[in-house]
Formats: C-alpha cells, structure tokens, sequence
C-alpha cells in the first residue's frame, strides 16, 4: 500500500443545501486533517428553497484516503462527489 502523498481536489454538488449540507459537512469535519482549503459557492443567485450548491474541496492525502473520502461523500442522497487527484 502505498503512503505517497497526493493533491487532490474534490468537488461537490449538493443538490439540496438545506437538507443534505449537514451530512456533507459532519464527513468533512471528521476528515479535517486531509483538507488544505475550502470554497462553497451558491449556484442559484436568489435561491430560498431546494437551493444546490457546490462545495470545492483542495485536500492532500494518499490516494485511498482521497478516493475513500469521495467515495463516502458520493455515497449519500442528493449528492455528487468527483476526486482529481493533481499530482503524480
């Protein structure tokens, strides 16, 4: 198993931020250690209800680590989590 480090970033579309974000948010904070930056954006401007949003995640870690923790995320409802890892 290999230990070498990677960047990586991982975004993450939250189809409905006001009952999925919670979830999304407890699997980051358990992860925190992998985690360099964070950005989220609102995708729609004026947005009240059902609202989606995009959370960009910058974080280093070695591939299965990276890929468990997309996967984890990806796993749950109403959201969309994809890895790129950066580095060779």
């Amino acid at each position: 198993m290999s230990t070498k480090k990677h960047l990586s970033t991982i975004t993450i579309l939250v189809k409905d931020r006001k009952m999925h974000a919670g979830k999304v948010q407890e699997i980051l904070t358990e992860n925190g250690n992998l985690i360099r930056a964070r950005m989220g954006v609102n995708v729609q401007h004026s947005c009240v209800e059902h609202c989606t949003g995009l959370i960009s995640v910058a974080v280093e870690g070695t591939a299965k680590q990276i890929n468990d923790l997309t996967k984890k995320i990806d796993n749950l409802y109403g959201i969309v989590a994809k890895s790129s890892i950066v580095t060779q």
